[in-house]
């Protein structure tokens, strides 16, 4: 399901980085990381993703900041997967209103981010 797909990881934890990658790349995905928001909005000009995956808590510009320039300014509709480190409903809520297309909370694995994906339709 993942094989082939072009996934920028948003995320500003170096372990992170490295575990969701490894996960990633062992499932045949290419990846890219992207430290902050501002590196994503950068990625987001310079090539074409099929998914993001966007840490929402990242120095300079944020996950949701990031998120709202992709929608609104770049009007893109790339599929984008909030990483969360809680599970707060508010939080949830917020990803979804601007324009996320849902949260999955960290540390997850890939078969939590398939079944993500086909329950929205985004990939079968």
């Amino acid at each position: 399901m993942l094989k082939d797909l072009k996934i920028l990881i948003a995320e500003d934890n170096v372990l992170n980085q490295k575990i969701v990658s490894h996960n990633l790349l062992k499932s045949g995905a290419n990846v890219t990381v992207a430290i902050n928001g501002n590196e994503v909005i950068e990625e987001m000009n310079r090539g074409q993703y099929d998914l993001i995956l966007m840490d929402l808590y990242m120095p300079l510009t944020d996950g949701f900041e990031a998120t709202e320039y992709i929608r609104q300014t770049l009007n893109s509709k790339i599929p984008i997967i909030a990483l969360s480190a809680s599970n707060y409903e508010d939080e949830m809520k917020r990803c979804i209103n601007i324009g996320m297309n849902a949260c999955i909370v960290k540390p997850f694995d890939i078969e939590k981010l398939q079944k993500t994906l086909i329950k929205l339709g985004i990939f079968n």
